[in-house]
């Protein structure tokens, strides 16, 4: 069997086809004629030409888009007749359009193409992300607390929306008596325009007490490194007010200056703006002379707590948690903290004089008082009593230190757990502290800085279990430099004395007797008024609550360090008492008939 070549076409008269062909054409269907078995195949020069022939196709098993004549290539295949190779090359033809060959743009923004491009990570489940998500909630809840909070004062103290807290939860830190006269009020907003300054450094007049040098290891204490926190039960702390104070008493005989005060009662009014608790000060007018004295078991002698947070205190007082019970147990703390990181081996710094109210051979905390003299006008001089509780050496020089402690008492409502952020997140946990407490620092550092201290030591203390008010840790001991931290929390010493100056000059107006100044429980304001030469003795002390009332410690087996012995906690005469420290009071043994 061989291959049969065809015939081909033979022209003698010059180049291409014969004009006759040499095989006989068949007739086609519109008229013409056409070769037998060539498939005529109609294409345009932008067409692509596909195959020739595929001998490889079957034409049992042919794509059902082929055999509707759709593919390209259709017209080249020979397993389709001669009508449908036709008819597919009409549809092509009819059909054909040019259009642009680019592939769309990408978008370049968005977020359906920023997460589509980005590979997504496998989401984390540790407990990590499990904090991170209560602590979102934690705050959405306090969001909405504070909400509605706002919402109830704005509609029940007459517009005071600003207020945080609801009224009633609040109390004056003095009943107001009906034959009280008001002289004045004045609102906070004022006090943020003062300014005002002294010469600095002031006058040292005298010098008494002594003072224990300072154990520099604590400043190695790390959460991990925790030390137990002591008690000094033996060691008496005085909280003396300024008439009762017998070297300011002889300073006002030798006419040493028109007024006089004490470093915490000076604090708690150049801090004002920041209180949100109801204080109060008693103010005497002698002659030409001012005293600013406190009441016994003033609000001044306890340590606030969490008195600037937006998380509000249970109101029961018998709850460790209230806000009482924390400023008993946070004066107890500082007490003991304050001793603690001293070297206690008998060697100390002696002054001019010893202090001036302890007894002979009586065991006192270490702790000097610094008499300054300020200048407020040609003719007004203030002298203050005040306070620092350490002393070191820094290079070969002298340093006095002030010594104080925050306490942590449960970590839900700070939503700061200092054991686990103390090392890693020091600024996080001072910046909320600096939130919740930022009038108790910012009194500690202007205390400071009127004693003229070169550096501040605070303590991180936290209670051993958050139930247990008793027992306690110290986590970590940092210092400060008072004019640095007085920056970094936005004390403004200029508008500290400002405010010190506007109530001297408005006092000085007065004539004389006795006032009491009062910061209002709910508005941002204090008022002065007029009171009775006897008030705040015997007539006017309030009178004790009935013993079945009376707020005690819970007593355990193990009498945790004569804080049981502090007996009511309503009677707080001397801050050791009322820290249940068994300290005795010795305001009453120094004052002066």
């Amino acid at each position: 069997m061989g291959f049969d070549v065809g015939i081909v076409p033979y022209n003698p008269d010059g180049w291409g086809p014969p004009d006759t062909p040499a095989v006989p054409f068949l007739a086609s269907r519109d008229g013409g004629s056409t070769a037998p078995h060539v498939p005529f195949a109609p294409f345009s020069r932008s067409d692509k030409l596909g195959r020739i022939a595929d001998w490889t196709r079957n034409s049992n098993f042919i794509n059902p888009s082929v055999r509707s004549g759709t593919s390209r290539d259709a017209v080249f295949d020979f397993a389709l007749d001669d009508s449908a190779a036709l008819a597919a090359a009409a549809d092509n033809d009819s059909s054909f359009r040019l259009v642009d060959g680019k592939p769309p743009p990408r978008p370049k923004f968005g977020p359906r193409w920023r997460f589509q491009q980005r590979p997504q990570l496998p989401q984390r489940r540790d407990e990590e992300v499990e904090a991170r998500k209560r602590e979102a909630e934690k705050e959405r809840a306090r969001r909405d607390r504070l909400y509605n909070l706002n919402r109830s004062s704005a509609t029940g103290a007459g517009g005071q929306g600003g207020n945080r807290r609801d009224a009633p939860t609040l109390k004056s830190s003095v009943d107001i008596q009906p034959e009280w006269t008001m002289l004045d009020q004045i609102p906070f907003s004022t006090f943020a325009k003062l300014s005002f300054a002294v010469p600095d450094p002031p006058e040292d007049l005298l010098v008494c007490g002594g003072l224990e040098f300072y154990d520099k290891s604590v400043d190695r204490i790390n959460p991990k490194n925790e030390r137990r926190l002591e008690r000094f039960k033996s060691r008496n702390f005085f909280k003396v007010t300024t008439t009762d104070d017998p070297v300011i008493r002889r300073l006002a005989n030798e006419d040493k200056a028109a007024v006089f005060a004490t470093d915490a009662i000076l604090s708690a009014l150049m801090c004002a703006p920041r209180s949100v608790y109801s204080w109060d000060i008693v103010i005497q007018r002698v002659g030409n002379k001012l005293f600013f004295d406190k009441r016994d078991g003033s609000q001044l002698d306890l340590l606030s707590v969490n008195e600037t947070s937006s998380e509000t205190l249970p109101e029961a007082k018998e709850d460790i948690n209230s806000a009482h019970s924390l400023a008993v147990e946070a004066t107890y703390i500082n007490q003991n903290f304050s001793q603690q990181v001293l070297f206690r081996d008998g060697n100390k710094l002696t002054f001019d004089e010893p202090n001036p109210f302890a007894s002979e051979g009586e065991e006192v905390a270490s702790v000097a008082y610094r008499y300054r003299r300020w200048k407020l006008d040609e003719d007004t001089h203030l002298i203050a009593r005040c306070e620092v509780h350490s002393v070191t050496d820094v290079r070969g020089q002298r340093a006095f230190l002030t010594l104080n402690a925050l306490n942590e008492f449960d970590p839900k409502y700070s939503g700061v757990d200092w054991r686990q952020k103390l090392e890693t997140q020091r600024g996080a946990v001072l910046a909320t502290e600096l939130k919740n407490n930022a009038n108790k620092l910012a009194k500690w550092t202007a205390q400071a800085l009127l004693a003229g201290a070169d550096m501040m030591k605070l303590g991180y203390v936290s209670r051993v279990h958050p139930r247990d008010h008793f027992n306690h840790v110290i986590l970590s001991v940092i210092g400060y430099k008072p004019r640095d931290f007085a920056a970094q929390i936005n004390l403004n010493t200029s508008n500290m004395w400002g405010i010190v100056k506007s109530i001297v000059d408005l006092c000085m107006k007065l004539n004389e007797g006795k006032y009491v100044l009062v910061k209002d429980p709910v508005k941002p304001q204090v008022r002065i008024y007029e009171v009775p030469a006897d008030a705040f003795e015997n007539d006017y002390m309030e009178e004790p609550l009935p013993e079945e009332e009376q707020v005690r410690p819970p007593v355990e087996d193990e009498v945790p360090d004569g804080i049981a012995e502090a007996g009511a906690e309503g009677e707080v005469t001397a801050v050791g008492d009322s820290a249940g420290e068994g300290e005795a009071d010795k305001d009453t043994s120094a004052s002066v008939a």
